[in-house]
């Protein structure tokens, strides 16, 4: 916390003293960009490689020093941005106090972000993203006025991808270490009201265009997988079909929850990115998309590769882009390459983002 206050700190002094003003940053105070100023990312590894975690690399709990391949933006929402001609967005806790960067774009994700706090563990939880997410706004608004803040909040894209990480937590992460929790479908009421909730929140800041991004199948994951041949209670395959029977729970009610916000808010323009079933038609067809291995961990150890992660990227396999996963839990650059094509354009996979792709999203007005 201390490390917030004083990086907020900072920034305030930072932006006071450099005398920037809205017209050297390109902004008017009526001007409305177009068609996107920037691009905000909220979530968790599925947006953060873990750069962007205070001592992740001393209490990293999923075992993986390497979540993704190279850096974020080998990640969905970096490529997404390279496709709309956005600047890379920027970790928070990289921030120097620079207003050109945070009118850039900033990731607030967190390799191991929840939207439940998980108790004794300090990671960034969806709350505290958004909190920090808030207070970069205002910032903007205390040097460039509120009608010109106003504006380019508007025209931004804020990008969520959380429910990961809590699945992980609820399913795997029990305090004996072994066996599963008995999955509810109150868990994933829970996690949806929390997005809602979140979904609101940023439209109540000026929000206009925002991107909930789906939950993958987890019950295939290497990891989840090797969890799964160890449990007693049921076979590998109602094992991985429980957790994904929940996951498909929470995507399904989280889409519903946006169809429903979209047509409650005026001006609202959110859309959900059904990340799970593109991922399994990757799977079920991977010949298709130059895919060998749908079960296997590149970048991995054991069984699957899914008994330790990815602590090394000196033990990752010699091809990334035949495999599905990366490590215990993460696609591929190139799965999310795919990913990203699909739901930038509609094209190889058709509407996995509904009701509208990013593009169209990118391209609207508010």
């Amino acid at each position: 916390m201390g490390s917030c206050v004083s990086f907020f700190i900072f920034l305030i002094i930072s932006i006071r003293h450099g005398h920037v003003s809205a017209m050297e940053m390109g902004l008017s105070s009526d001007l409305t960009p177009s068609p996107a100023s920037a691009m905000y990312v909220l979530g968790d590894s599925s947006i953060d490689c873990g750069d962007n975690t205070p001592f992740y690399s001393l209490f990293h709990r999923n075992l993986s020093l390497f979540p993704c391949n190279g850096s974020d933006a080998t990640l969905l929402p970096q490529l997404l941005a390279k496709k709309m001609r956005l600047p890379d967005t920027i970790p928070f806790y990289s921030q120097n106090g620079s207003i050109h960067g945070i009118l850039g774009g900033v990731n607030f994700g967190s390799a191991e972000g929840t939207i439940l706090y998980p108790g004794s563990r300090s990671y960034q939880s969806l709350n505290q993203q958004l909190r920090q997410a808030f207070d970069i706004i205002q910032l903007l608004q205390l040097q460039l006025g509120q009608e010109t803040v106003d504006n380019f909040i508007k025209s931004s894209i804020f990008y969520l991808s959380f429910g990961k990480e809590d699945f992980i937590e609820y399913f795997l992460n029990n305090s004996s270490g072994t066996g599963f929790k008995d999955g509810s479908q109150n868990f994933t009421h829970i996690l949806v009201n929390q997005m809602t909730n979140a979904v609101r929140n940023l439209y109540a800041t000026n929000v206009r265009k925002i991107v909930c991004a789906g939950v993958l199948p987890l019950g295939f994951a290497p990891h989840v997988l090797l969890k799964c041949d160890s449990s007693s209670n049921s076979s590998r395959k109602a094992c991985s079909n429980k957790i994904n029977s929940l996951v498909l729970e929470y995507n399904r009610r989280l889409e519903e929850n946006v169809v429903v916000i979209s047509e409650e808010l005026p001006e609202a323009h959110v859309i959900f990115c059904d990340v799970y079933q593109a991922m399994m038609e990757f799977m079920g067809n991977p010949k298709a998309y130059g895919i060998k291995d749908v079960k296997n961990a590149c970048c991995g150890l054991g069984k699957y590769g899914g008994s330790s992660g990815c602590v090394s990227t000196e033990m990752a396999c010699q091809d990334a882009s035949t495999h599905v996963w990366w490590d215990l839990y993460n696609p591929t650059p190139a799965v999310n390459s795919l990913l990203a094509d699909s739901a930038w354009s509609g094209k190889p996979l058709s509407s996995i983002c509904r009701p509208m792709n990013v593009q169209e999203l990118f391209s609207s007005s508010v």
